[in-house]
C-alpha cells in the first residue's frame, strides 16, 4: 500500500467554496467507480480556507498515468473534472494543465 498527498487551491470565494463542499457530499457514482477501479483504496480531502489537501492510499496496481488515461476516456469523469475546475485553480508552481500537485513527504513520526 502506498500513500500519496496532493494539494490544490480553490478560488477564494465563500460561495464557490461552499458549493465545492456540497458537490463532495454527493460525488457521482461513475467518479467513485473510476477512483476505486484504479487501485485507490482510500481517499480523503481536507480543506483549510481555499487550500485543499488530499490523502490517497492505493494498492500496488495503481499508477497516476493509468488513472489519467482511463479518466481521459471516461466522459462522465471528464464532465466531473470540468465541473470541479470551475472551483479549483492551479497552484502557482503548476505547469499548464496540472491540477492536483503531488506533495513531498518531509517528516514522519514513528
Amino acid at each position: 500500500m502506498k500513500k500519496y498527498c496532493l494539494t490544490i487551491d480553490l478560488h477564494d470565494d465563500p460561495g464557490l467554496i461552499a458549493a465545492y463542499d456540497d458537490w463532495h457530499k454527493k460525488v457521482w457514482p461513475e467518479v467513485l467507480q473510476s477512483i476505486t477501479g484504479s487501485g485507490i483504496e482510500s481517499m480523503e480531502i481536507y480543506r483549510f480556507a481555499s487550500r485543499l489537501f488530499m490523502i490517497v492510499e492505493a494498492n500496488d496496481s495503481f499508477s497516476f498515468e493509468a488513472k489519467a488515461k482511463a479518466d481521459a476516456n471516461n466522459p462522465k469523469v471528464q464532465e466531473w473534472e470540468n465541473l470541479m475546475w470551475k472551483f479549483q485553480k492551479p497552484m502557482p508552481q503548476a505547469k499548464p494543465g496540472e491540477k492536483w500537485m503531488l506533495m513531498d513527504k518531509i517528516f514522519e513520526l514513528k
